[in-house]
């Protein structure tokens, strides 16, 4: 795993200082940047100062005097005439949650409507002496003779903490209908909002299910909260049958490429969101995307009653089509009113990098074949330590029907395929048969060994998408040729 980082902002020159609790008099102001939202300021009041030159076009603004908190509050404070574009100290306060924020252009900015959001917040002017009680560590109108400030980025970063390329796979079929359609809309956005897309956060696309799967947008089309939330709302109703597993495998291996904006080392997740149950099979689907390191989230809404069972192909859909059946990856809403409650916790879900189970990494898609040297010069005990070697090089892959994959080939001036790729699917049986493997003793050909092992090991697996490895153990000179095998091996691996 990473290790884990904490981004320091720098504005003017010297340190930034911690905030005394809001609220108290001299407080010093926490320096924002153009972008950070409501909801990032966990605090009932707090003192804020905003730099100066935000690009207006780029500010997230919903409601109007009290906005949504995932609104920017420079934007905010812009919109509602607190400070200019020249930045400044603001103080906000926290509200509750409402209802129907209204649009508004003001000073430049065009605030959004929101029907309804779970916490808000308003803001006034800061006191006159915020500035000066921070000092010139977070002083931006007049930098320090000799240096220049950096300009603030045209681009919004995002949230760095939450990198993920995500597809939410929404359900456009008869099942739900147009009103449910549009809820089902709204939930989206809300999620999309409080990710907090950007260059340097999450990107998402959308994809509609129903009897033919369409792509609305993909992750390269959007780079800004407020620019997919007008996508998500131009997205139309298709109707038809709810073909969900013929969306999934679509997206698995359409949707994820370098040119539609795909990042590498990026964790690929899939959102679905099922009202009801699909009309197809799901189960070969969520197979697919397993093997295309795609992470499936199913978001279930309205299960069947009792007397609608004989009508679901698969009741046990959602476990078969999720990246791990382990709760983790399934989610459950009784209805699509009064959603905003179950907005956070998903995002939660999606920005938790560790879970990503499914992602394809150097220790689930992987085919390593062990060549190992059984002559007789290596003798039983140094045998038995090869063994142990092995054991623990591949104990650490996860070994699995979709992961990473272990075969073993013992030789002498003979060989013997302990056993295949496709022999063991699970970390315990593969150590198992190797602590087991018996020593050959006799010469060493390791030439031969190697054309073999790439002819009748890794020859059967040419279409997996896992990356081929061969390891070889051996304790000294071989007999025979070895240099054109190796060639050869890594030309087959081209």
């Amino acid at each position: 795993m990473a290790a884990a980082w904490i981004p320091v902002l720098w504005l003017g020159v010297g340190l930034l200082l911690l905030p005394e609790p809001a609220g108290c008099e001299g407080a010093v102001p926490i320096a924002i940047t153009c972008f950070t939202r409501g909801l990032d300021i966990r605090k009932e009041k707090a003192d804020v100062l905003c730099p100066g030159g935000c690009p207006l076009e780029e500010f997230s603004v919903f409601g109007n005097i009290v906005y949504a908190s995932v609104s920017s509050i420079c934007g905010a404070a812009v919109h509602r005439g607190v400070i200019s574009n020249s930045g400044g100290p603001v103080r906000i306060y926290s509200l509750p949650g409402r209802e129907n924020y209204s649009s508004v252009v003001a000073n430049g900015i065009q605030s959004q409507t929101l029907s309804r959001w779970s916490a808000s917040f308003t803001v006034t002017k800061g006191k006159s002496g915020a500035q000066e009680a921070t000092g010139q560590a977070v002083s931006t109108a007049h930098p320090p003779a000799g240096k220049r400030l950096k300009k603030t980025p045209n681009k919004k970063a995002g949230n760095k903490d939450c990198k993920a390329d995500i597809a939410f796979l929404i359900d456009g079929s008869f099942n739900i209908g147009q009103r449910r359609f549009n809820l089902q809309k709204n939930f989206v956005g809300k999620v999309a909002l409080m990710l907090g897309i950007g260059t340097e956060g999450p990107h998402v696309g959308l994809v509609q299910a129903s009897e033919h799967p369409k792509i609305e947008f993909y992750l390269n089309n959007f780079t800004s909260a407020k620019d997919v939330l007008f996508a998500i709302k131009e997205v139309g109703f298709r109707g038809g049958n709810s073909n969900t597993g013929k969306a999934l495998k679509h997206t698995a291996q359409k949707f994820f490429t370098a040119d539609t904006g795909v990042r590498k080392g990026i964790p690929k997740v899939v959102v679905v969101f099922i009202d009801g149950w699909p009309s197809d099979d799901i189960e070969e689907a969520g197979i697919v995307a397993r093997e295309f390191g795609v992470n499936v989230f199913i978001v279930s809404v309205a299960k069947p009653i009792p007397e609608e069972l004989g009508m679901v192909q698969d009741v046990a859909f959602v476990d078969k089509a999720v990246c791990r059946n382990n709760g983790f990856f399934s989610y459950h809403m009784p209805n699509w009113f009064g959603t905003t409650k179950y907005v956070k916790p998903l995002v939660q879900k999606l920005c938790t990098h560790e879970q990503m189970m499914c992602s394809k990494t150097c220790y689930n898609s992987v085919n390593i074949a062990f060549l190992i040297d059984g002559s007789s010069s290596v003798g039983d005990s140094n045998f038995r330590l090869m063994l142990e070697f092995v054991s623990n090089i591949a104990k650490t892959f996860e070994i699995s029907d979709i992961g990473a994959k272990i075969a073993a080939v013992q030789f002498t001036y003979d060989q013997r395929t302990e056993f295949s790729f496709t022999d063991y699917s699970t970390k315990e049986n593969v150590l198992a048969v190797i602590r087991n493997i018996r020593y050959m003793s006799g010469g060493t050909a390791t030439g031969d060994a190697i054309s073999f092992t790439v002819r009748n090991v890794f020859g059967p697996m040419r279409d997996s998408p896992n990356k081929n490895f061969l390891v070889i153990v051996t304790d000294g000179q071989s007999y025979d040729d070895v240099r054109g095998p190796a060639a050869a091996a890594h030309d087959a691996a081209k």
